[in-house]
């Protein structure tokens, strides 16, 4: 046993990357919401990219710690303590058995990601540890966790011993060490007193809205409805309409497509997303600030922005460069390099 959950929080569950290739029979994807949040604070935990996390969701757990844990938080601000005493996010912590993490609510963003090095030990299911809650599978148990919950987690690799090593030498007898050096937290999540600026490339249905509706969905800002969910953001603003009616056929989805119901409010399709959809499709978010949208809190505005498919693409494969420049720095940092 590595931790205890004292305090579940509102929706704390086990993610990684996702569950790929069982879309044919009604699978979901699903994974981190945030796949950039839950990257980085594998990488400062020295983890490969894809081990298990714990995914929080506006209101934070505590959790005891049964033994000695090298831990990241990356994400949106939660105000983290262990033993009271505020914790740094975006960089790797040692903390010491019998400690106590606090998250409070979420005052920055959505979603907040805790990584430990080595990864959480919940069993594989359909290729991924994460937890689909709807199909009550994956994660610890299929579920939520709840106070109570006990959770272990691997062995770290090489790197995770080094840097818990070199923390734990530093905290001494205090209950944890944080490192200095941090990860810049610019792209976890955006100004709650500002408008998140998300890129959209056109959907196959895009000309068959009215003239007007095209200019709204660029030129007007919308706001994230209380009613939204791992399963999808619903967007509330200038009504979207179809030049002419129209029936289509269900066809596939993908995170970040965005439809638009008759009701004229569009909404962007997430994590835990059906695996078909028949709405018109108007756009879809690029791939690169899906993890944006995962961190608005209801109430919050956006505002779509036209980009082309090969530019989305340069755009993933400069975060992709990104990455393993951080892993580099990261490294050269403390002197595994």
């Amino acid at each position: 046993m590595s931790i205890e959950v004292i305090s579940p929080g509102l929706s704390t569950t086990v993610q990684d990357l996702g569950r790929y290739g069982y879309q044919q029979y009604g699978v979901s994807v699903g994974g981190a919401m945030d796949e950039w949040a839950l990257q980085m604070a594998n990488l400062l935990v020295g983890n490969s990219y894809e081990e298990a996390v714990l995914e929080v969701t506006l209101v934070g757990p505590t959790l005891l710690f049964h033994s000695d844990m090298l831990i990241a938080v990356c994400g949106g601000d939660f105000s983290p303590t262990i033993n009271q005493n505020p914790v740094l996010s975006n960089r790797p912590v040692w903390v010491k058995s019998g400690s106590v993490l606090q998250f409070g609510h979420a005052r920055k963003g959505c979603r907040a990601y805790l990584a430990v090095a080595g990864g959480w030990d919940v069993p594989v299911v359909m290729g991924s540890r994460s937890t689909n809650v709807r199909g009550g599978f994956g994660g610890f148990a299929g579920r939520m966790l709840k106070a109570g919950d006990q959770l272990s987690h691997y062995p770290g690799r090489p790197f995770g011993r080094f840097l818990a090593q070199q923390l734990g030498k530093k905290a001494g007898t205090a209950p944890f060490a944080a490192a200095k050096w941090f990860i810049s937290a610019e792209r976890f999540r955006v100004d709650s007193k500002a408008e998140a600026v998300v890129r959209v490339i056109r959907g196959e249905q895009f000309d068959d809205f009215s003239a007007a509706s095209q200019q709204s969905f660029f030129e007007q800002s919308f706001r994230v409805s209380p009613q939204s969910d791992r399963m999808g953001y619903r967007l509330t603003g200038p009504m979207l309409t179809l030049a002419s009616p129209r029936e289509l056929i269900s066809a596939a989805v993908t995170a970040g497509t965005i439809q638009v119901p008759p009701n004229g409010q569009p909404i962007i399709l997430m994590a835990d997303r059906q695996t078909i959809g028949g709405y018109p499709k108007i756009g879809y978010v690029a791939r690169v600030d899906v993890g944006l949208v995962a961190q608005l809190r209801p109430g919050e505005a956006i505002r779509f922005v036209e980009i082309s498919l090969r530019d989305a693409q340069l755009a993933l494969s400069e975060r992709d460069k990104r990455v393993k420049d951080i892993k580099l720095g990261m490294e050269v940092q403390v002197g595994w390099r």
